[in-house]
């Protein structure tokens, strides 16, 4: 494998009873970049997320993580915020990391040094049921890089996010990579991830379309319009 890619899929598969999710992809995620998997609902990309982070035992194929077969091991060296945010409502946003620093055995300062990370050192003794969706999402971000994380997944972070809340978490986001942070960021609102990614993967139907690094002033909206009408002509569907 080459030293250059963080995490592999070699024809990862998964199949529920006669349905394919995810039907022998193929991904390549270099390292400190961020990496867009693009995809409609159902595309197979929270299950192939899953599969990474260890939620789901895949069918068939690898996983290389860092240049091994990937193992339960790895999860150490990975964040992850899929679907809502692990959060206690009447908890503080420090509270909620204490919890989490405390099962890791790590020290109370990482608590300080996330909640700078993701601006939220003011909250006070604010408890996060009153917290906006954004600052509920920034926790959520917190929470899993709190273990200083390789490799950091994001599953449709902005969803339900107002426009400040995304203007936010964009920012954040496109600071992982100078951390030392490589990115999975899944998404089916393609304005939104195409101001943040390096490279993209499309995928529909559980199949990979499309992999390649993003260029200045490629039309992302053309390029996946184009994969999922090849990939339905394939299917018969149309």
């Amino acid at each position: 494998m080459q030293e250059n890619y963080l995490l592999q899929t070699e024809k990862l598969t998964k199949k529920f009873k006669k349905e394919y999710s995810v039907n022998s992809l193929s991904i390549s995620i270099p390292k400190n970049h961020i990496y867009g998997l693009l995809g409609a609902n159902g595309a197979g990309k929270s299950t192939t997320l899953k599969m990474i982070t260890g939620l789901l035992k895949p069918t068939s194929g690898e996983i290389i993580s860092d240049g091994h077969k990937w193992n339960r091991n790895d999860l150490k060296d990975i964040g992850s915020l899929i679907e809502q945010p692990p959060i206690y409502g009447n908890l503080t946003a420090k509270e909620n990391l204490k919890v989490h620093t405390t099962l890791l055995g790590l020290p109370d300062k990482r608590i300080r040094e996330v909640l700078k990370i993701v601006d939220l050192t003011d909250t006070s003794d604010k408890q996060a049921k009153n917290f906006s969706m954004g600052m509920k999402q920034r926790l959520g971000i917190a929470i899993a890089i709190l273990n200083h994380p390789k490799l950091l997944i994001l599953d449709e972070p902005t969803n339900g996010l107002d426009p400040i809340g995304i203007q936010d978490l964009r920012k954040l986001i496109k600071s992982f990579p100078e951390q030392g942070i490589t990115v999975i960021l899944s998404s089916h609102i393609l304005a939104e991830v195409e101001q943040v990614i390096d490279y993209v993967g499309i995928m529909s139907h559980g199949i990979l379309g499309y992999q390649g690094k993003i260029n200045p002033g490629e039309d992302l909206e053309a390029l996946f319009m184009d994969v999922e009408y090849e990939t339905r002509k394939k299917r018969g569907i149309i």
